[in-house]
């Protein structure tokens, strides 16, 4: 049975881009990137929305042939994995190993988690407020960069009430700290 995971790179004061919808305030340094690969490398399926998908769909092109090890490492873990990306307005897919369904379906997301070996990752704050409101997060991995931004895309939902116990935390020599919780019921 594969877990849920939300995971996210987030201002200190809790925004994933700032109010200009940038977020390279949040690029990670190469210890951080290389931590984020090996969180990932079990990743068998990322859930995403509409506009995460169009930024990741980079990876699926870019020639990391002059690239450090880190993100030659990140691109193929990326490719490697299965996307479902959630959008009414997306006519079509321009990555491998892609499909899109038109609508977020509880029942369609537990049975995936029930019948996959590998870890699925909800990424982008709109698709995670409907995971999280269905309750199939199992397990939340933050980045908090260094940097406050005072608005812009919020990290978690609003309104959103949920018991979470600490498991890791981690300082990088970029001044990003990971965090990561299991949620609890």
């Amino acid at each position: 049975m594969g877990r849920l995971i939300y995971s996210a790179i987030t201002s200190l004061d809790g925004y994933i881009a700032d109010e200009d919808g940038k977020f390279e305030w949040g690029e990670p340094g190469e210890e951080t990137h290389q931590f984020v690969n090996d969180l990932e490398r079990p990743i068998g399926t990322y859930l995403y929305g509409r506009r995460l998908y169009e930024i990741m769909t980079a990876w699926e092109g870019m020639d990391t042939r002059d690239e450090p090890p880190h993100i030659r490492d990140f691109a193929e873990i990326w490719q490697a994995a299965e996307k479902i990306v959630y959008s009414r307005t997306l006519e079509s897919v321009s990555t491998a190993r892609t499909r899109i369904e038109r609508a977020f379906d509880p029942d369609t997301v537990r049975d995936l988690k029930a019948t996959t070996e590998t870890d699925l990752l909800v990424g982008g704050p709109n698709l995670a407020a409907h995971a999280f409101e269905a309750r199939l997060v199992d397990e939340c991995q933050f980045f908090v960069a260094p940097m406050i931004v005072g608005g812009g895309t919020r990290f978690l939902p609003d309104k959103l009430r949920q018991k979470l116990q600490l498991t890791d935390e981690r300082r990088f020599g970029d001044g990003m700290v990971h965090l990561r919780y299991r949620v609890l019921e």
